[in-house]
């Protein structure tokens, strides 16, 4: 039989005494947590490690005997040490011993009570694991979802695998409260057992944490309430908030703020981790947003831009005045049905001239809208952005009115030609049944059915030209929205606290799947598990087999996919196929649709 125990790293150079750990008899596993150190009582020892138990929920008990000989070895130690195996009975019995100015180990196993088949004490093999206890308390290779539930007894009797050794190592949290520093009766050595590193500043945060938390959260609970009022429900505030991305962003923001200054405790470390994901966003986001705020203020750019952007809208305005002449002419050569070219020039430059007029009245304004605008930076750098989107869509709205008019009276001629292509063919759409059915109609029908064909055919490529320009240009405002809510996307859900602990404490972030406890036979027959990898650190004949357990960190891609924020996702994303056809058809795009709202 091959025994395995999982002795700690930390515990390598401790003082004689006895293995405190726990038993996972169905991997027959020795997972050692400390080392009790001489001298002790041992009642007391068993006192403590009834609290452990009924702390933790983990059988915690003696295993065996650790021996350090530093000094010169005595006799009576050693039978010393064996004498403990009557006192704390435990089946197997581990003996550790390292030896005085040497590399080499020495590990036996004993069962006081097996069968007649192996009456000799010392037959089974052990293999050597040694692990880091700190990276290992700390890593996420033990998830709640993946653990058994806390019941009385043993909780982790059926977590497998090195799931169970991370899992014993996680709830005996509080083995490793106490430090040589303690009056106790009882002297541990553990990974804390140095003492714990404290700062009069943390210690004062975390007492001013909880009065704090309280005030902001009832503070975003009055703000809250108020934006759920009715009054915001009504039409027009309704309307204009569910097309604004500042208004999706700045809930969005809401959301962020109660969640991190909610005062529930989480209740796994996916909800710690999302909570710290969280925070760090929001830092970010505010600090890149003062960087921007300082380096508007500076130097007056702003001033700068305000006097800029009505040179720009003007210049806009005239380069569509004349693309539109350009139209109403003989574009490319093509000969276009002259009235309907006169009349649809003639009505987008009285919308343009309307547009001039509408930002020469607003030109006194425009700095102190920029102002407050550059202002609103100090919530985040994504909600200037969202304002700098909303800007975009309101300085070039005579280009998706110029949009909306071509698409619709496109759609308007393609749907009239589909179904007049329908009435040549003996045709008609059923409007109840949704499909194509047969249907006879009479010489007055096809002859006017006939005539408006014609019509509709001669005037498609003037409509289709009209069509075709005004939808580039509203693709290419999309297009420098579309990028503007990516980096939106992109600052609200980047996981940058778990990127951190990726590259600075790639411990922490590992693959919290099945994990196997290798076997005996050849070192390189295992070398890696999910989640955890082992380097063979000696390997000699009549001496057990020594492996250091090593974490393997999550690659940065699964890191970002694993603990992904989630963002505002108020813009859908069509598929090339489905944006194809949309425009073909002369469908409207509206980049502000909710998922699953209703498209035109």
């Amino acid at each position: 039989m091959v025994l395995k125990a999982f002795f700690p790293t930390c515990c390598a150079s401790a003082d004689s005494g006895l293995l405190v750990g726990r038993w996972v008899p169905e991997q027959s596993s020795a997972v050692v947590l400390a080392v009790v150190h001489f001298p002790f009582i041992p009642i007391q020892v068993k006192e403590l490690l009834a609290q452990v138990q009924q702390a933790s929920r983990v059988r915690v008990a003696v295993l065996g005997t650790w021996c350090h000989r530093r000094q010169e070895p005595e006799e009576s130690l050693g039978h010393f040490l064996e004498g403990l195996g009557t006192i704390f009975s435990h089946e197997p019995w581990l003996q550790l011993c390292r030896e005085r100015g040497s590399k080499s180990w020495s590990c036996k196993a004993t069962r006081w009570q097996g069968p007649a088949s192996s009456a000799a004490s010392g037959e089974d093999q052990v293999m050597l694991i040694f692990y880091d206890q700190r990276k290992v308390l700390l890593s996420q290779l033990h998830p709640p979802a993946a653990l058994p539930n806390r019941q009385a007894g043993d909780a982790t009797a059926s977590a497998g695998g090195l799931a169970a050794v991370f899992d014993t190592v996680a709830r005996s949290e509080v083995l490793f409260r106490s430090d040589r520093f303690d009056d106790g009766p009882v002297q541990l050595s553990h990974w804390q057992s140095e003492g714990v590193e404290a700062s009069i500043l943390v210690e004062l945060a975390k007492w001013a944490a909880g009065p704090v938390c309280l005030l902001l959260a009832f503070l975003l609970s009055l703000v809250s309430a108020a934006g759920a009022c009715r009054v915001f429900k009504l039409w027009p505030l309704s309307f204009i908030w569910s097309k604004l991305s500042t208004c999706e962003q700045l809930r969005h923001r809401l959301e962020q703020l109660t969640l991190i200054f909610s005062t529930q405790k989480a209740k796994n470390p996916t909800q710690l981790m999302r909570k710290a994901n969280t925070l760090v966003s929001v830092l970010l986001d505010v600090a890149l947003g003062l960087v921007l705020l300082s380096w508007l203020h500076r130097k007056d750019r702003i001033g700068q831009l305000a006097d800029a952007l009505i040179p720009v809208a003007d210049h806009v305005a005239e380069e569509l005045q004349h693309l539109l002449q350009w139209l109403m002419g003989a574009p490319a050569g093509l000969k276009m049905n002259r009235a309907l070219d006169q009349v649809l020039g003639r009505f987008f430059l009285y919308h343009i001239h309307l547009w001039i007029s509408y930002i020469h009245l607003m030109s006194p304004f425009i700095e102190r809208i920029l102002w407050h605008v550059g202002l609103s930076a100090c919530l985040g750098l994504t909600v200037a952005l969202s304002i700098l989107s909303d800007i975009i869509a309101l300085l070039t709205f005579h280009i998706y009115c110029f949009y909306v008019y071509g698409a619709r009276l496109y759609c308007l001629k393609i749907h009239g030609l589909s179904s007049l292509w329908r009435l040549f063919r003996g045709k008609k759409w059923n409007v109840l049944r949704q499909r194509v059915d047969s249907c006879s109609y009479d010489l007055d029908q096809l002859f006017i059915g006939t005539l408006l064909f014609t019509i509709l055919v001669f005037l498609l490529p003037t409509t289709a030209l009209y069509y075709l320009v005004f939808t580039l240009l509203r693709l290419l405002v999309v297009t420098v929205q579309g990028l503007i809510h990516l980096l939106v996307d992109l600052i609200n859900s980047l996981p940058l606290y778990s990127l951190g602990l990726r590259l600075c404490r790639p411990y922490r972030l590992a693959e919290p799947s099945a994990l196997g406890i290798p076997r005996l036979g050849s070192p390189h027959c295992r070398p890696e598990h999910a989640g955890v990898k082992f380097q063979v650190s000696e390997h000699e004949a009549g001496r057990p087999l020594r492996l250091l357990m090593q974490i393997n960190p999550l690659p940065y891609s699964r890191v970002v996919h694993t603990y992904r924020l989630p963002s505002c996702g108020c813009h859908p994303k069509h598929s090339w196929g489905s944006l194809c056809r949309k425009l073909f058809f002369g469908e409207l795009i509206y980049p502000w649709k909710q998922r699953g709202d209703k498209q035109d």
